[in-house]
This record gives C-alpha cells, structure tokens and sequence, in this order.
C-alpha cells in the first residue's frame, strides 16, 4: 500500500481520482488534503513516493508546496504528478524547475490520461522508488515499455527514466536534462515521423498555418491502422552506463541524409537529431531507421544532493590511503558520504567497500556509544561530512522527522543484511547437500 497525498480541493476530480485508485485495490492509496501545514506534515513523516498536486485550485498553496521541497530535495525526492489548467504561467513554471516531476496532465486530459499514468507507474515500480531495498540488490536493471500512439504519455516515460538515474546518483543534473531533451525528440520522432509518417515538409506547412503539431497527430490517430501502432522504449541500467533502444512500427526514414543536412538559416523544426546526437553517446539506427539506440555514461561515486539539515555542516576532503578512523578508537563522529569509495577493514581484512548509495559512515557504533568496530581508509579522493554526537542530536531535536527518516534507512540495511545471511546459508545448505551426495 502507498499513500498519495491529493492536493486539491476539487470535489469533482478528487473523487475520479479515488475511483482510479480503488481500481488497483489497496496498491495506490489517495490521501486528500488542502492546508500548508496538513500536507508539509505529511511530507515530513511520511515521506511519499508520489504526489498529486491541483495547481489550478486557488485555494492550495502549490508554489508554497515547491518551495518547501525546494527546501530539502534529499528529504522529498518522492515524484510529482502535475494537474493544470494552464503551465503557461512564468511564475508556476519557475518553482517546477529541477523540481522531481513524474508526469505533468493538463486537467481537460484528466479523464483519458490518469488510468494510464496508474498503470505505467504500477508497472515501472524499480525504477520509481529509488530509495527502496532493490536498489541496493539489483545491479542491473532492464525494462522495456510499449508507449501508445500518443504523445501524452512520453513526458512520463522520459521522466521515470531520468529521475531514476538522478535520484539513484547515476547521473548529475546537467546529464539529466540534456537526456531527458534526446528522448522527448526521439520518442516524439517515432510517433510523429515513423509511426504516423508525417514528412518533414508536411509538418513545416502545418506550422507555417501556427497548427499545433499535436493536432496533426491526432488527426493522423483518426485512421484505425495508424492509432494502433506502438513504440518500444528498452532500457538497460548498469551501475556504470544505461542504454536505451527506441523502435517504431513505421517503414523507417533516410537518417543518413538527415544527419548530414546542413542548414544556413534556424527553421521551424528539425534539429532534434542533431541535439540528441550532441547530448548522448553511440547513437545510432538500424539500417532502415526506426529504430535507435544510445548510451549515457554514469557518474562514479559522487551524491547529487545532500541532506538540508547538513548545510552548515563542515566538509572533510580525505585523499587516497588517508585514514578516516580506526578500530578500537572512541565513535565521536558520523559521517554522511558526499563522494569517493571507502575501503572498511577489520582486524587486517577488508570487509567492505562504502560510497555514497550507503548515504552513512559510521552509525552503529555512533548511535550505540561504542568504539570503532573497524578502519576506514580513503580509496582515492572522497569528501565526508563530519556530524559530532552534540550536534547530530540537536538536528534530531529540531526536526524530529528526520529521525524517523534515519530509522527507516537503517531498518532498510537490517533488511539487506538479513537477506544476504539467508542467500548464503542457502548457498551453503545447497553445497554441503551435494558434498554430502558425493561422500556417501
């Protein structure tokens, strides 16, 4: 069960989206409210994944909201859902920047375009909560989705996609928003171009006449065997690279030819190909040209944003072979990992390696008053921020939600070590059996 905060005040399209909800079962859970303080309360304690917010209700306070998520993005990194009558609006579109939004749905849309968002978040679960256990099993994750013939979903595929990788610290911000460009032209390109085989002078005229190429695509949608067609976004997420696969059920175009046209003077359209080609790395298509794939280099051991109740606190750069702490001394300090690898070694043995995916250094023996279970030594450069017992408990004292927050991180690492102790007495169980068969 996941509970959703809705805020919004709309009677009518807050009990649409409660019989959205209650369509999965208890899967999505809708919690609505409209007050500052009900809803910074329910982000601070109960940290949701996913937030569904009425920015056209003047009676909600949604640039308020923004800002206290602005606040603290390490603490409220759960995803946006946007519901609007108007994102014209200079104002609103400031306080969405860098904000972490999942889909953006104007509210005519609502009816035709929420189920669909249900079902695409429901089924893309690994690569929405990002702070859950499986980032921390799974190495590699891969995933395909099959987007329909309209235009209104892309915005969320490349949203998932993007906030996934920024909020796992695979990628930073410049690489997130020159990725999240190459796939809203490529995914657009495979339902305009290839799936409903608009010409590039075709849409030139359509534009010339100020037409909304969205129109044009759902007048072309109108012919049954067009508005059938699919497009296939594969993804593959290592912890060194992602690669993306994008194919549509269109006869292909010259690609060759579009990437070698050279153009004097800024046209209405066309570039699209050009800026992926410079924002990705090993873009290529298939020889037919619809389909193709890119890649996108991940950053190594660097955190995109670090907790608000730290700001003031002072970082520590360590260089490579530097002790950090060693075994036996008295625990005065945890650390939060900003960047870098930590090597962790216990009575001469190198027991583990720490980066910023472990958010921590040193917790245990700091929140239970014990001394060092082990030594800690740089690998290479990292950066550390150093939190005293003192000032840990006054952070505590003045925002008491991070302490549930806190408590969950290290129930979620209780959780994993339990189920690597139970892989390896089942690992162990399996040889002793077949040892057991051997001797007898």
């Amino acid at each position: 069960m996941r509970k959703i905060p809705v805020i919004s005040s709309d009677m009518r399209l807050n009990e649409f989206i409660r019989a959205q909800c209650e369509s999965f079962g208890s899967e999505f859970v809708p919690v609505f409210m409209t007050g500052r303080d009900e809803v910074t309360a329910f982000l601070k304690y109960d940290l949701p994944e996913i937030k569904i917010v009425n920015f056209s209700d003047t009676s909600v306070d949604s640039i308020g909201l923004l800002d206290e998520i602005r606040k603290d993005p390490w603490l409220y990194y759960g995803g946006i859902i946007a519901i609007h009558d108007n994102m014209e609006d200079k104002e609103l579109q400031e306080a969405m920047r860098d904000q972490n939004v999942i889909a953006v749905i104007k509210k005519r849309d609502v009816e035709r375009g929420f189920l669909r968002l249900l079902k695409i978040l429901r089924q893309n679960k690994q690569i929405l909560f990002q702070r859950g256990i499986q980032q921390h099993l799974i190495k590699n994750i891969a995933g395909s989705f099959v987007i329909d013939n309209d235009p209104l979903d892309i915005t969320t595929y490349s949203n998932l996609v993007t906030n996934y990788l920024f909020n796992a610290n695979l990628i930073n911000k410049d690489t997130r928003e020159k990725l999240h460009v190459a796939l809203l032209e490529l995914l657009i390109n495979a339902i305009e171009h290839g799936n409903c085989r608009i010409s590039y002078e075709e849409k030139t005229r359509w534009l010339e006449r100020n037409g909304d190429i969205m129109d044009l695509i759902r007048e072309k949608n109108k012919a049954a065997d067009i508005r059938a067609r699919k497009v296939y976004f594969t993804y593959t997420i290592t912890p060194d690279w992602s690669r993306f696969i994008i194919r549509d059920e269109g006869t292909g175009f010259d690609w060759r030819a579009r990437l070698a046209a050279k153009r004097d003077q800024p046209e209405l359209h066309g570039m699209g190909m050009k800026m992926a080609q410079l924002y990705v790395s090993k873009l290529s298509y298939n020889d037919s040209g619809n389909e193709v794939s890119f890649e996108v280099e991940h950053q190594r051991n660097e955190s995109n944003t670090i907790p608000a109740i730290f700001d003031l606190s002072r970082e520590m750069t360590f260089q490579d072979g530097q002790y950090i702490c060693s075994e036996g001394e008295e625990s005065d300090y945890l650390y939060y990992i900003v960047s870098g690898t930590l090597y962790v070694y216990s009575k001469g043995k190198l027991m583990s390696a720490l980066t910023p995916d472990d958010m921590f250094m040193g917790e245990m023996s700091f929140l239970l008053s014990n001394r060092r279970s082990a030594t800690v030594i740089s690998k290479g450069k990292s950066v550390l921020i150093r939190i005293s017992k003192q000032d840990f408990v006054n952070l505590i004292r003045d925002n008491p939600h991070y302490g549930i927050f806190l408590a969950r991180l290290l129930a979620q690492r209780l959780a994993r070590l339990n189920l690597r102790m139970s892989r390896l007495n089942t690992e162990y169980l399996k040889v002793k059996g077949e040892l057991d068969e051997l001797r007898g």
